[in-house]
């Protein structure tokens, strides 16, 4: 071992650290640079072609996109407005409610 480290001196151990500088890079892109596939393939990770979006090119597939789209806004709008329409209905009928029991209350307490 000492034999070695006497040999790695001055010059050789400026060679020697030049060789590990460029050779240690070029196997780490090595390493992971082939056999992609098989080394970091998770199944399942990327959506098959039936399961991504198709994007229409022609006219009518476009226009037949944005009708679809439209119809599915217009349906969540109006769901919105029912659920919104409900939780005003809920609020009055809360606030009728808590009047109520304040006008008792105060009647209760006057007598």
């Amino acid at each position: 071992m000492s034999s070695i480290l006497r040999r790695l001196q001055g010059g050789n151990l400026e060679v020697f650290k030049f060789g590990v500088y460029i050779i240690f890079p070029i196997g780490w892109m090595y390493y992971f640079g082939t056999n992609l596939d098989d080394r970091f393939n998770i199944t399942g990770f990327w959506p098959s072609a039936e399961q991504s979006h198709k994007i229409p090119l022609e006219k009518e597939e476009i226009d037949r996109e944005l009708a679809r789209m439209r119809t599915a806004d217009a349906l969540r709008r109006e769901k919105r407005q029912q659920r919104e329409a409900l939780e005003a209905q809920a609020h009055a009928q809360f606030q009728a409610q808590a009047q109520a029991q304040a006008q008792a209350s105060d009647a209760q307490s006057s007598q």
